[in-house]
């Protein structure tokens, strides 16, 4: 069964050379054509702000990159139109990295100003440069034709439109329901989680940030060959503040939001341009007024746009289970059973004045479940984030498998055989529950973003969910890979976690209080995995308040109180312990 979105992509690549043959007014292809343009930009947008979570307000300024590109080359150079798309493409890309590697490393509102700022930068630079023709701009740019077939701005640039902007929709729908696809749609939870998996958040930033600069250059060029003439005043702040209240409009985080988005707006512009001076009985931009008003109803009753309302109602996508002969994965080699696997060296962690773990030392060898224990604020999460990189530590040393992790960023970690769960569950919540674990075993794959938008991951992907199958199986969740995530009971998405982590193929599996939230008859299944794994030589450090289990499951036990190792041994030795009883009890007076 093909999902909703093929079939919409169907029906409107079947609908495009219909409508040219039915005697339809040129007006309506003008205007279909236009909202053809914008698409393309807000296609950029679901990726960068509705996906990526990073808003901009320059993307207008893209657009007039393509668009000047091509007009000062075809007029002025008389250059080839369909070379100065490629052209008009390496510029564009040149300025998104640069811009990428100065602004996307801001976070907050900073960001938002930030592309505002250049925005404008880039609108006066075209209206004061000679070559440009100022804020006249250039005129005399030709249509688009090939050999003797001229695409002229009717019917003919309706077809070349639409199809770029089918083709544009069904590549970055391949791209997210892919490994980049992920590791993109991750970034908008913050970092934690996804460099933990692996992935280099800054670099998919600079990816989604160019993605959207080169859609929206595309846009560009195809507008000056639609016009026939470029100015800034189409590539101001004003039009990129549109493209966006376009894309929010029409479901900021679904592809198909910026097609009804654009489409909507525009025919609303010029609906209320008409009715609005009839109205009220004098001219201006009282349509300005009417966006203003809809964007704040729309944010305050429908926050993920107008087509996630539709989204809701159709029926949701089951995916075709066609991964049982997949082959299996590559697994690293583990390491003999008593090797010395993490070597833990005086770490400290210092907050200003705060020493949150003082010169903490401990060992874990392969095969090995060692419990790190204390009372709430005794520093477990702390020293787990210093192991893992998520926490540069202020002196010490931690050694995983002979090598020094020191200064290391936690995606680099999780590379050399580490995962680990969090204590307050981190995972993708409108994303299915086999999505979420497939995330896990990003490092074990290799395609990038040209493989996805092509489809030419496929083999790829039925390895990746092959194997996120069998970590939900392995834990007892095979009956839920098609369920949302964010619909589990918080039992379940703790456990989905922890296949999550076992999908990386780890050597060390930390685990971040895994039975909070779990109910008896699920604790004994996890205990029972846990089990497995140390058979299979895999080695776990285990942060648990559940003493029963902890005593159950744990080889070695490393008391914590107050940032200070209190004691550690076997779980018979700390259990007599004097200090871990006043620790935890109270001393008696």
């Amino acid at each position: 069964m093909k999902s909703p979105r093929t079939l919409g992509l169907l029906a409107l690549a079947l609908a495009i050379p219909l409508l040219t043959v039915l005697p339809l007014p040129d007006f309506w292809f003008t205007q279909l054509n236009t909202i053809g343009l914008y698409s393309l930009t807000c296609l950029g947008l679901v990726l960068l702000t509705g996906v990526g979570g990073l808003t901009s307000f320059g993307q207008a300024a893209f657009v007039g990159i393509g668009a000047y590109t091509t007009a000062v080359l075809t007029v002025q150079l008389n250059v080839s139109p369909w070379l100065t798309l490629f052209i008009g493409l390496a510029l564009t890309a040149a300025c998104a990295l640069v811009l990428a590697a100065i602004t996307l490393r801001m976070s907050g509102h900073y960001l938002p100003l930030a592309t505002i700022a250049w925005g404008l930068s880039l609108y006066y630079l075209m209206g004061n440069l000679e070559a440009l023709g100022k804020y006249d701009g250039i005129s005399g740019v030709k249509t688009l034709a090939i050999g003797g077939l001229d695409f002229g701005e009717g019917r003919g640039f309706f077809v070349l439109t639409w199809a770029i902007v089918l083709l544009a929709a069904a590549a970055v729908l391949h791209l997210l329901d892919s490994r980049a696809g992920r590791a993109i749609r991750s970034l908008k939870g913050g970092a934690q989680m996804a460099e933990a998996m692996g992935i280099n958040t800054f670099r998919y930033k600079v990816t989604v940030f160019l993605l959207a600069a080169l859609l929206a250059s595309i846009s560009g060029w195809l507008f000056a060959h639609f016009q026939r003439s470029v100015s800034p005043t189409a590539f101001g702040l004003k039009m990129g503040i549109e493209y966006l209240f376009m894309t929010v409009v029409g479901g900021v985080a679904h592809v198909w939001g910026a097609l009804v988005g654009a489409g909507l707006i525009k025919l609303l512009d010029d609906q209320l341009q008409v009715l609005l001076p009839r109205l009220i009985g004098t001219s201006g931009s009282y349509e300005i007024i009417v966006f203003g008003i809809v964007l704040v109803l729309v944010l305050k009753y429908l926050p993920d746009g107008l087509w996630d309302m539709v989204e809701k109602k159709l029926p949701r996508r089951q995916r075709r289970n066609d991964w049982g002969d997949a082959a299996p994965l590559p697994e690293r080699a583990k390491p003999a059973a008593g090797e010395l696997l993490l070597d833990v060296q005086a770490i400290r962690k210092e907050f200003g004045g705060l020493v949150a773990v003082n010169d903490i030392s401990f060992q874990i060898r392969a095969g090995q479940i060692v419990g790190l224990i204390g009372p709430n604020g005794a520093g477990k999460s702390t020293t787990f984030n210093l192991i893992t990189g998520v926490l540069q530590m202020t002196r010490g040393q931690v050694v995983f498998a002979g090598e020094a992790l020191d200064r290391l960023p936690s995606r680099e970690i999780a590379r050399r055989g580490m995962a680990r769960t969090f204590q307050h569950v981190k995972m993708i919540p409108d994303m299915t529950v086999l999505e979420n674990v497939a995330l896990g075993a990003h490092l074990r794959g290799q395609r990038g973003v040209l493989s996805a938008m092509t489809r030419l991951n496929r083999e790829e992907e039925r390895r990746l969910f092959r194997e996120a199958q069998r970590q939900l199986e392995r834990i007892g969740m095979g009956a839920h890979l098609h369920e949302q995530a964010g619909n589990l009971a918080m039992g379940q998405q703790r456990l989905m976690e922890i296949a999550r982590a076992l999908c990386s193929d780890p050597a060390l599996l930390l685990l971040d209080e895994p039975a909070a939230g779990l109910r008896h008859k699920e604790k004994q299944d996890l205990v029972a995995v846990l089990r497995q794994l140390q058979r299979e030589r895999m080695s776990i450090l285990l942060v648990e308040h559940d003493m029963d289990m902890v005593m159950e499951v744990c080889d070695h036990l490393v008391v914590m109180e107050f940032g200070t190792l209190l004691t550690q041994g076997t779980p018979a030795q700390v259990q007599q312990d004097p200090k871990v009883r006043a620790a935890y009890l109270g001393t008696e007076h």
